[in-house]
């Protein structure tokens, strides 16, 4: 009989072999992870989705804390003229410098973010109302209103979602309310699509089907448990639509389709001061770019990280 070292290989690989690569899919008849490894992986991935939404969030606090402390962080208005001071450098009274008209920069730059990022959340909330009822209708409901809403949005969602912004835009002109409901617009379907995914995948969950025979009502059903169930996507993707809004009004405004000149806004000061970059003036538009950058860096990293949680508790 032969010993145990040269004894023939029987074919069976050892557990620790078969443990598959991070990030590989597991082929049929590959043994899983080890639980203990599994655990590790996602409290690593909980770990980095805590520390990108503490990141996000500190940033717009401080932009928060700017918002509200705007008239005690600044001793001139935003449309506040010094006439001694036209095209003024960075320094004594004017942190930032002044524009062409004589106008505060650092002032505008921080009532501009009350504006910018009180439209961008109006218009986000807006959106998500208005798709997710449409998607809730639409999921549940099924059969021909499904089919007519879901052609509808095919409609929306054919053009570029700036190029419908700017003509949507162009068709209602400038103003508060109507960039809100620009930006909602072209942002609802998404979320019309997406609730409708989920409403699609839970209304025939248990729960909802003893819901149903129990005599709840059409409605009923509705509110109280396939559109709570449904959001949590929508809470996932909204911060990072709140940037993309922010980018969106921005892009208007550089463009004049947006707030009336000379109302404190990131994009037309940016417009504005567009010619002055090049004569070495940079002051008039390097700060609101800087403040939009990361106003929308604060809500990416506040989106990414709540994805990467959703993404790790699930795994």
């Amino acid at each position: 009989m032969p010993d145990a070292e040269h004894a023939p290989e029987t074919g069976r690989v050892p557990e620790a072999e078969h443990v598959p690569e991070a990030g590989r899919v597991r082929r049929p008849g590959e043994a899983r992870p080890p639980r203990a490894k599994r655990v590790r992986e996602a409290g690593g991935d909980r770990r980095f989705a805590s520390s990108l939404i503490t990141a996000g969030s500190a940033i717009l606090l401080l932009v928060a804390v700017a918002v509200v402390f705007a008239p005690l962080l600044t001793a001139w208005g935003p449309e506040e003229i010094d006439p001694l001071a036209s095209l003024a450098p960075p320094g004594g009274a004017h942190p930032l410098g002044t524009d062409l008209n004589g106008m505060d920069v650092w002032s505008r730059v921080l009532y501009a973010a009350r504006l910018d990022v009180g439209i961008a959340v109006a218009a986000v909330a807006l959106a998500v109302v208005a798709g997710s009822l449409v998607g809730l209708v639409a999921g549940y409901r099924g059969g021909w209103p499904d089919d007519v809403l879901m052609r509808v949005l095919d409609v929306f969602q054919a053009f570029p979602t700036f190029i419908l912004a700017l003509a949507v835009a162009a068709l209602l002109g400038g103003g508060t309310a109507n960039l809100v409901a620009v930006i909602a617009l072209v942002n609802a379907p998404a979320y019309a699509r997406l609730v409708r995914a989920e409403v699609r995948s839970i209304r025939e969950l248990p729960f909802v089907e003893a819901s149903r025979t129990s005599g709840s009502s059409f409605w009923g059903v509705l509110w109280r448990h396939v559109l709570p169930n449904s959001l949590t996507p929508v809470r996932v993707i909204a911060p990072l639509n709140c940037g993309w809004a922010m980018l969106t009004l921005a892009g208007l405004s550089f463009l004049g389709l947006g707030v009336p000149v000379p109302t404190a806004e990131w994009g037309a000061m940016i417009s504005l001061g567009t010619g002055d970059v090049v004569a070495g003036r940079w002051w008039t538009s390097v700060p609101p770019g800087l403040f939009l950058l990361i106003c929308v860096l604060g809500f990416s990293l506040l989106g990414e990280g709540l994805q990467e949680r959703a993404d790790s508790t699930r795994r």
